[in-house]
């Protein structure tokens, strides 16, 4: 097949867990929820493998993580940093994260030439999810979204944003960011002012794209600082990019529907979910105990 490629988000310290939850072991053999990723990754067809991470960091991702399957698949590594700005935008005193997904992306932009699909390396998507993104790839050259049903996407242990889709004649026509989603009893309750079921279509920042973007990522990253330049916390976020590009007609976003499990490690307490649902994929084959 063609070439595609995984871009893997993982600069994020992941603040509410408190620490690099994406170097935390969840398999039985000390695999990370990014070492199920690239596994399922290669089985679909994917031949690279681009990191965006903290540079400090270099070291121990390759030592902990990336070192293990370099003979598989072609690994590089892009660095998200606060001060790679366009022009002579410059970051506020006092800021101390970087500027969100959409300028992650932009950080792997030399080194990406084919369809690629983007994901964070803190959430476990499943097998399916990676083969409905190659297999699309084969025959289409449009942007597209991997949904999720949101009742399959909380955690039991506190609040969680997630992007509520609005999906027609399976493209997506608008995501609402909604925050604060939590399931008590048989209620789903959020911050927003809509009521959630639980079989809506989220978004997971599974995404699939080409080439294209970078010119949308670079135009809208100078509107962005033009207007929040000055800021602590805004972030310039890939599904406002996907949202204003779909109502500007300017593409179509594909969505594409996994059954696949889906399960992520918002908080420490969601360690332990998460790995038994891990072993219960080895007990009944979908991997093997020891991946690489």
């Amino acid at each position: 097949m063609s070439d595609i490629t995984l871009l893997i988000m993982a600069a994020g310290m992941g603040s509410r867990y408190g620490g690099l939850k994406q170097l935390d072991p969840v398999g039985p053999n000390n695999e990370t929820i990014i070492d199920y990723s690239i596994y399922d990754a290669i089985q679909a067809g994917f031949n690279k493998a681009v990191f965006i991470i903290r540079e400090e960091f270099k070291s121990e991702f390759e030592n902990s993580i990336t070192n293990k399957y370099r003979d598989k698949i072609n690994v590089k590594f892009a660095f998200q940093k606060l001060d790679d700005l366009p022009g002579d935008f410059s970051h506020p005193a006092g800021r101390e994260k970087p500027w969100g997904t959409g300028q992650a992306i932009l950080a792997a932009e030399k080194m990406i030439d084919e369809p690629f699909a983007v994901i964070n390396g803190d959430d476990f998507y499943g097998k399916e999810s990676f083969q409905v993104v190659a297999d699309y790839y084969k025959q289409s050259s449009n942007f597209s979204m991997v949904a999720f049903k949101l009742l399959n996407t909380l955690s039991d242990h506190g609040g969680v944003s997630r992007g509520v889709c609005e999906v027609k004649d399976n493209h997506l026509s608008n995501i609402i960011e909604t925050h604060d989603i939590i399931r008590e009893g048989n209620e789903i309750k959020s911050s927003g002012k809509f009521s959630l079921v639980g079989d809506e279509f989220v978004s997971m920042n599974m995404w699939g794209f080409t080439p294209k973007l970078f010119e949308y990522l670079n135009e809208g990253f100078s509107k962005f600082l033009s207007k929040h330049s000055n800021e602590l916390k805004s972030e310039y976020l890939i599904p406002s990019v996907v949202n204003d590009l779909i109502k500007k007609e300017e593409e179509q976003v594909q969505v594409l529907k996994s059954n696949a499990s889906w399960f992520g490690v918002t908080y420490k307490e969601d360690k332990p979910f998460v790995m038994s649902q891990i072993l219960k994929l080895i007990e009944n084959g979908s991997y093997p105990s020891l991946l690489f």
